[in-house]
């Protein structure tokens, strides 16, 4: 066996890497999330964009993306997220959606707290259209 420095896998650029992991994802109608606590800035790749049927240039706002959300999967997802944070556990759960200019959908949400210390500064996980 070579050197891992000659592997080919190696040789692939950061964002050549994450183009394929972003298009792994969105083949198999998954995408990975990331919500700012402080800020509730959300950071999305291209499946979750497609999940949620918002184009892949808008920059999503949680209020509007929580949103569309059904009535009783929106209470839900707040109250494990709420704890979550609080507790420091993640969670996955399967939710229904209506996406934009769609019918409703179901989707599973997984969630991960990220710590600085005690504290809970940011929410990732995946999301996956389960239909």
């Amino acid at each position: 066996m070579g050197d891992e420095a000659d592997h080919p896998a190696t040789a692939l650029s950061d964002e050549v890497r994450v183009r394929l992991y972003d298009q792994a994802l969105n083949g198999a109608r998954i995408g990975a999330w990331e919500c700012e606590l402080e800020t509730e800035r959300l950071t999305w790749t291209a499946g979750v964009y497609d999940i949620f049927g918002v184009p892949r240039d808008a920059w999503p706002v949680r209020d509007d993306i929580v949103a569309l959300y059904s009535n009783e999967s929106r209470e839900i997802m707040e109250r494990l997220r709420a704890y979550a944070i609080k507790h420091r556990r993640g969670f996955t759960i399967d939710l229904e959606i209506r996406p934009s200019l769609a019918r409703s959908a179901w989707m599973r949400l997984s969630a991960a707290p990220i710590c600085k210390g005690n504290k809970v500064v940011r929410l990732q996980g995946v999301k996956r259209l389960i239909l």
